[in-house]
């Protein structure tokens, strides 16, 4: 009966075609829609690890972790360097890493910190950040890149680089007056570190020194010498990055910070943070498995579709095979091995189709989202869902294999006019 069946098919390939195709299509988008899915959030899980609070204005915690960790969107106002002082002195407090923002290079994001942020940032398994060329800034005009600003803006170290005011593509005012020259460029971590360029809270204060009311001020500018001996405390910072002595007294500590009466604050807890985020989102998620879901609906459609339309041009082709000692059972069998073999086909046409769409997305969204899209064999939820499409396909194949089963072997045998 296999024999039969696949020769019944190359016979009639170009309507099984289509039906691979459609199934293959089905496959390939809900498995690449859920491989998005599961490597986004792991992206985004993985960009911080070992912190315990995120600190910054009081505002949202989705939004404070969207500015602070992800570098998307903006601060509603900023941190006194009082108030940060007065977090780091608490008992609780085993570090923090300041952070600020406002200023970018060529559209990346201008991160200013101190060196505790190499020693104490980790992302996905606690993995530290790490230098593959060069060194941490020592000099106040030093610049650390993220290995994809070095890569695709092709910067070396040596190379100076001006840094515009605002996070927009477009650079409309620049400190121009006070370049930074790259010292170190980090290895690559798949976060969002990648496309940073982080120079010290000094360097921040520094290119603001000929800047008045939104401007460079008239003239030559001040010396890199002059700038060099004098106090550049930061007098504010975006966020904070605190880690703890003890996770225990990690809500102590958000209660403490959240009640701070010197300035609004908002302290949040990363993974607390991160579900708020999820669950912001899980309705776009639910409707992209929806579309996968009616799409493969759609294909299996067009299997038993393309099955029942051949059945009135295969009357003969049935009647042939009753009439030789075939029984009723081997024409629902033969129909059911049809069936099984479009959906195999089309499970391994999609299978192969998903990984060139998550190759190729993988490119698109590293350049323009920083998602990382690793490509790997399929795991158990992927395994379900095959299997599950592969019981539909038979059970689709079952309606066109039971009119099949019921037709009479005079009915195939008798001519219509």
């Amino acid at each position: 009966m296999i024999g039969i069946a696949w020769k019944s098919l190359c016979n009639r390939w170009p309507t099984a075609l289509l039906a691979v195709l459609a199934i293959s299509m089905s496959v390939a988008l809900i498995l690449t829609v859920e491989k998005v899915r599961r490597d986004a959030r792991n992206s985004f899980t993985q960009t911080v690890s070992g912190t315990d609070l995120i600190v910054g204005a009081r505002s949202g915690a989705v939004q404070l972790l969207l500015y602070s960790v992800f570098r998307i969107g903006n601060a509603t106002n900023n941190i006194s360097w009082e108030s940060v002082e007065d977090i780091s002195k608490r008992r609780a407090v085993s570090w923090i890493i300041p952070l600020s923002l406002g200023d970018s290079h060529r559209g990346y994001r201008v991160l200013g910190t101190n060196t505790d942020y190499f020693d104490h940032y980790r992302y996905g398994a606690r993995k530290s950040l790490a230098l593959s060329s060069g060194q941490i800034f020592d000099d106040v005009f030093d610049a650390v890149l993220g290995s994809e600003v070095a890569a695709k803006l092709g910067y070396r170290l040596g190379d100076e680089i001006v840094v515009a005011h605002g996070t927009g593509r477009v650079a409309l005012v620049e400190h121009d007056r006070q370049p930074f020259k790259i010292s170190g460029i980090l290895q690559p971590t798949g976060t969002p570190v990648d496309r940073a360029i982080h120079v010290s809270l000094e360097g921040i204060e520094a290119m603001h020194v000929d800047w008045q009311n939104g401007a460079n001020v008239k003239g030559d500018g001040t010396d890199p010498d002059v700038i060099r001996a004098m106090d550049l405390q930061p007098k504010a910072v975006t966020a904070l990055l605190v880690g703890l002595k003890s996770r225990g007294s990690v809500f102590r500590e958000q209660r403490a910070i959240n009640t701070y009466r010197a300035e609004p604050l908002l302290a949040v807890l990363p993974g607390v943070a991160l579900q708020e985020l999820w669950n912001l989102v899980s309705v776009a998620e639910k409707a992209l498995l929806i579309v996968s879901v009616c799409v493969v609906i759609a294909g299996l459609v067009n299997l038993m579709s393309v099955l029942l339309a051949g059945l009135n041009e295969r009357r003969r082709e049935m009647a042939v095979l009753r009439s030789a000692g075939a029984r009723p059972a081997h024409v629902f069998l033969l129909l059911c091995l049809e069936s099984a073999a479009l959906t195999l086909g089309g499970i391994i046409a999609g299978l192969m189709l998903h990984y060139v769409l998550a190759g190729l997305g993988s490119i698109f969204l590293q350049e323009k989202y920083g998602l990382s899209i690793a490509l790997s064999l399929p795991n158990n939820s992927d395994l379900k869902i095959l299997l599950a499409i592969a019981l539909a396909g038979l059970l689709a194949g079952t309606l066109p294999a039971l009119q099949a089963y019921l037709k009479s072997l005079s009915d195939g045998l008798s001519q219509r006019l």
